[in-house]
This record gives structure tokens, C-alpha cells and sequence, in this order.
């Protein structure tokens, strides 16, 4: 397994993601083996989010990692959309919801968009803490607001930045409390905007944000994007500022990116013509989707969906291929705009 120096991080280039699957015994059986399998293997990062799977994807995640060295795992996770707690057997959600937490003042009716993201600091206050006791851990590593974007359908981009602004000073602040050690931003379609987008997200704006709120110090160090061979933006759109695409301007912010939709749930293997095993140098199918993440320049971690141990194992023989150089990226990359 390569891994990646980032500041005082070593983070495995392929990293396990815990999205998909029904929240029920069996699919937790399946990632307990399967993160257990990835680990084995040589992947320290582990990402998810509080939503996935209604919780459990967190909880398989605490269960497995109380039986290794935790200093040398990497764990992600998300905030920012309303989670249904399976272990509490919810049958009307509404009610739940309105108890629980606008009752409560945890949220308000106003921070929440048509697609329930809430990214205020007392919701992010509680999943955050809600999160470390899934996750069964003192502390997390990065911890990302998830799809903030989705709150420029409600708000405009001033009280939008005052939001991301209080957040990131609560978040902060679990680091002076020695709970977390970065934060950032999980988008689906913010960084890969068009600046005429509503959603577009202002990568150096809200790096600037982090450092009016933390210094020059400050933690906002990671990012998470979609990027495959049929979602190319981060490295083929020149959307941020500088006319620099989002994998450009993180590299001179110093953010180390994870790419997630790597696969895009078997959607890309389906397009790809037979030439192009040869062309990546690999021998299946399966392997040309992540030997392009990997090779691509100023990536960092490529998260892979992996429910089953089989998959684990089959993913991770990309390992034994060399990478393209950025060279022959480039070289393959504009042969194919032409």
C-alpha cells in the first residue's frame, strides 16, 4: 500500500467508504469483515458519515477498530444531514424530529433545507459527539460537514459564510478539546460547479473563512469531492479562483483531497471500452476506474464503497500495479478530450 505524508498524518492512497447497504444485521456482518479485510490489507483511512445507514455504518466502524492500534488509523466522518437512529425504532420521524430536537433548540425549522442538510453549530455540536460515541473513539480525525451547499438553496452566500464561520469555530474548538484533529468540507456538487451555480462553492472564500476563525493555524485541511472517469471536474474544470481547478488550488492551500465515487457503484466500469485495460496498464476491468483516481495528480485518498470482503480483496490488487506517471495522465487525459 502507498500512503500519503500529510502533515502529521500517514493516510493509505485507497481508503474504505461505508455508504451503501440496508442498516441491518447481515450488511454490518459484511463491513465488520470487510473493514477488518481493508485494514489487514494496508488501508488506514476509514470514511462515513452519521446518516449512513441510519448509524450503523458508524457503529461497525467502533466495533472493529477497539481491536487495533487506533493511532494508526485515519477515521472520517460526516455532519450535516438528520439521521434516523436505527437502534431506536422510529416509527413517525416528524414527531421524532420535532421532540427531539426543535423542541430541544438543537434546530431550527429555518436551518433546515428540502433535503434535511443542517449545518448549524448546535446540530454539528450534537452529531459530532453523537458520532464519537458511535464511532466508539475518543477522537476523530477529520470530520466533514456534509454537502453544505445544499444550504444555498435556502440562504444566500452571506449568511451562508456566517453559518460555515460559527461552525468552523465550534469545530475548533473540539480541537482545543483534543476530540478531533481537522475538519473540512464533503461536497457532491459544490466543488464541481460552474461559478454561475447556485450550489458553486468558493474554495479559497471559505479557506479564508478557517483562517479568520482559527489563524494561520487553523485545521481546515481536508476536502472530499466526486471524481471518476465520468466526473472529472475537480481535475479538468478551472472553477476556483486563479483560474485554477479545485485540485490546483488545494495543493497551493495545502488541503489534501479524498475523492469519493470512485467506482460511482459500478456505473463507470459499464462505459469503458475493452482498449483501455491496456491503456492503464491493469488486467481488469475493475481496476481501470481506480488506477485513473490513483494516477491522477494532487489526489490524495481514493475512497472505494466496499461492503464485502471479496470486493476488498479484488479492489486492493490495484496495489501491485504501477501508477500512471503524471505524465502519461496528462498525455491519456488530453488524447481523450480530443
Amino acid at each position: 500500500m502507498i500512503y500519503k505524508k500529510f502533515l502529521d498524518l500517514e493516510l493509505s492512497e485507497i481508503g474504505i467508504g461505508t455508504y451503501l447497504g440496508n442498516p441491518d444485521i447481515q450488511t454490518d456482518k459484511n463491513y465488520e469483515e470487510a473493514i477488518k479485510t481493508a485494514i489487514e490489507l494496508g488501508v488506514n483511512v476509514i470514511d462515513t458519515a452519521i446518516n449512513y445507514r441510519n448509524m450503523r455504518s458508524e457503529r461497525v466502524i467502533g466495533k472493529v477498530i477497539k481491536n487495533y492500534d487506533r493511532k494508526n488509523l485515519v477515521i472520517s466522518t460526516k455532519g450535516g444531514y438528520f439521521p434516523i437512529d436505527a437502534d431506536l425504532n422510529i416509527t413517525d420521524i416528524t414527531k421524532y424530529l420535532k421532540e427531539n430536537f426543535i423542541d430541544t433548540g438543537i434546530i431550527s425549522k429555518e436551518d433546515i433545507t428540502p433535503y434535511g442538510n443542517i449545518i448549524s453549530p448546535k446540530y454539528i455540536d450534537w452529531s459530532f459527539e453523537k458520532s464519537l460515541e458511535n464511532l466508539n473513539t475518543d477522537y476523530i480525525d477529520i470530520y466533514f460537514l456534509h454537502n453544505p451547499e445544499d444550504q444555498l438553496q435556502i440562504i444566500d452566500k452571506e449568511k451562508f459564510y456566517r453559518k460555515l464561520w460559527a461552525t468552523f469555530r465550534l469545530l475548533e474548538g473540539k480541537i482545543k478539546e483534543n476530540k478531533l484533529r481537522y475538519y473540512g468540507i464533503a461536497t457532491w456538487n459544490g466543488l464541481r460547479a460552474k461559478p454561475t451555480d447556485k450550489q458553486y462553492l468558493n474554495l479559497k472564500e471559505i479557506y479564508d473563512i478557517a483562517v479568520e476563525v482559527g489563524g494561520e493555524n487553523h485545521h481546515f485541511r481536508f476536502i472530499q469531492l466526486p471524481y471518476n472517469v465520468a466526473m472529472t471536474e475537480a481535475y479538468s474544470l478551472k472553477n476556483q479562483e486563479g483560474n485554477l481547478s479545485v485540485l490546483e488550488l488545494s495543493k497551493k492551500l495545502n488541503i489534501y483531497v479524498y475523492t469519493s465515487a470512485t467506482l460511482f457503484q459500478g456505473r463507470v466500469i459499464r462505459q469503458l471500452p475493452d482498449i483501455t485495460k491496456q491503456i492503464f496498464k491493469v488486467e481488469k476491468d475493475i481496476h481501470v476506474p481506480i488506477q485513473f483516481v490513483r494516477s491522477t495528480p494532487n489526489i490524495g485518498t481514493a475512497l472505494i464503497g466496499m461492503s464485502k470482503k471479496e470486493h476488498v480483496i479484488e479492489n486492493l490488487e490495484i496495489e501491485k500495479y504501477p501508477k500512471l506517471t503524471p505524465e502519461e495522465f496528462e498525455a491519456l487525459f488530453e488524447k481523450a478530450k480530443k
